[in-house]
């Protein structure tokens, strides 16, 4: 009975977890490096196992970070199946053919060879024979079992418990995935997997608290208050997944309760979250009873109104006839490209209006320039002068803080602990929190026997 690591060990991207057990070699994961372009060769690299060898994949949800690299496993041999809930399948399907589309444009521009095309995700979409229901324990051969918790993460996302009989051992062992926030109005709360002997969590905020959901969506309402009053219109850079989701939504109750006009204009431009925002009216199985509910009494959450979903360039393009009164929510969320590039070029001169970030920027994007305070930003080869008003909001995250991760861990009393998907320094501080007994910290490629 082994466990390896792949991927996000010591770091936050790249997620890819091997367990060797009950005859059996099971792969949790096979996420994409994101961030740098020095990742490129990282994501090209050989995996530290034979794809060959892996009997079946589960996938814990559909981030890139977490499926991205699936296509790459399936052209390099893996045969086997993909397992995962039904929102994350038809979410993956989303993601990674946008992502192959990417590998393509990137690879002409370097006269290069992509990392896959849409061909090998329409190959690797064909491994995913069935999918999994929250709670339901399901054999995976003679002697190992899955049962899929809900993380709570975003639509789909699961913690997998695999139950193992190996020379007379029987043996637990849970894998976090990634873990969401408490009391959010449309996903549920995450379930922990109590009682698993050996856990493998992820510790992205782990020595960090988050600012109260209900202080996040006041400043935002106030935001976009302030700059409807002064005639301007308001961008929220979107990730597709999620975010789109949680702001629609709560402009939606905002303008239900009149803190809002239900004059205001809002756009959803992004083919990708409009897509994903349908699946969330097909996957009520994923959703909070409340959030469901609504969808079934045909009270839909996520429809402000006025709500216009931009599928196509040209509809995107008249937007810019829009001078005030409008809310545009687009992609991408860290304005490195996409067409909120398009609407920050005609909004960020404007003083009366406003941009709002609502997700983590990283270094050198435009986002975080914009955030820390530049003057000027280069969008779509221009330089383009900042006179809008700023805001970052940082109470949306999809990720469970500090407190959460510990309670959760709480709840599971593990005998052993490994910590994945965190910064070094992250990571540690997040160990001394935790009650006595053995935590280990994997580096890529370390093996560990259990």
């Amino acid at each position: 009975m082994k466990l390896s690591f792949h991927g996000a060990d010591q770091d936050v991207t790249g997620s890819c977890h091997l367990l060797e057990a009950g005859g059996m070699r099971i792969l949790i994961d096979c996420g994409l490096y994101q961030g740098s372009q020095t990742l490129a060769a990282e994501n090209s690299a050989d995996f530290g196992f034979d794809p060959k060898s892996v009997d079946l994949v589960v996938l814990t949800h559909a981030h890139l970070d977490h499926c991205g690299r699936l296509p790459l496993l399936v052209k390099r041999g893996f045969g086997g199946e993909i397992i995962t809930t039904a929102a994350s399948r038809d979410l993956a399907s989303l993601v990674l053919l946008d992502s192959a589309h990417l590998q393509v444009e990137e690879a002409e521009r370097n006269s290069e060879a992509p990392l896959y095309t849409p061909e090998d995700v329409t190959t690797t979409l064909a491994r995913f024979k069935r999918t999994l229901a929250y709670g339901a324990t399901t054999p995976l051969g003679a002697n190992v079992k899955v049962t899929l918790f809900d993380a709570g993460h975003i639509l789909g996302s699961a913690s997998p418990r695999f139950d193992i009989s190996e020379n007379g051992v029987n043996k637990s062992i849970a894998f976090s995935g990634d873990l969401g926030n408490a009391g959010r109005p449309l996903l549920r709360d995450p379930s922990p997997p109590v009682d698993s002997d050996i856990v493998v969590m992820e510790t992205t905020y782990g020595d960090r608290l988050h600012r109260p959901i209900r202080e996040s969506v006041a400043e935002l309402v106030q935001a976009v208050s302030e700059s409807l009053a002064r005639d301007g219109n308001v961008v929220i850079p979107t990730f597709a997944l999620e975010r789109a989701q949680e702001i629609l939504y709560f402009l939606k109750a905002a303008m239900d309760r009149s803190q809002l006009p239900a004059s205001m204009r809002v756009f959803l431009d992004s083919p990708q979250a409009i897509a994903a925002t349908e699946l969330f009216r097909k996957h009520l199985e994923s959703l909070s009873d409340a959030a469901a509910a609504e969808f079934t009494a045909g009270k839909d959450p996520l429809s402000p109104p006025g709500l216009q979903c931009t599928r196509d360039r040209d509809a995107s393009r008249l937007i810019n006839d829009v001078r005030a009164g409008a809310v545009v929510l687009a992609g991408s969320g860290m304005a490195t490209g996409g067409r909120v590039l398009f609407h920050l070029r005609r909004e960020l001169p404007r003083a009366e209006s406003t941009v709002v970030f609502v997700g983590y920027a990283a270094n050198g994007t435009p986002a975080r320039q914009i955030i820390d305070g530049a003057q000027n930003v280069r969008l779509l080869g221009e330089n383009v002068h900042i006179r809008a008003r700023v805001h970052t909001i940082g109470g949306f995250s999809a990720h469970a803080d500090r407190d959460e991760l510990l309670a959760w861990h709480a709840r599971i009393k593990p005998k052993r602990t490994f910590l994945v998907h965190g910064e070094v320094a992250t990571m540690r501080t997040f160990a001394s929190l935790l009650p006595p007994g053995p935590v280990d910290m994997p580096a890529t490629g370390q093996i560990f026997d259990l």
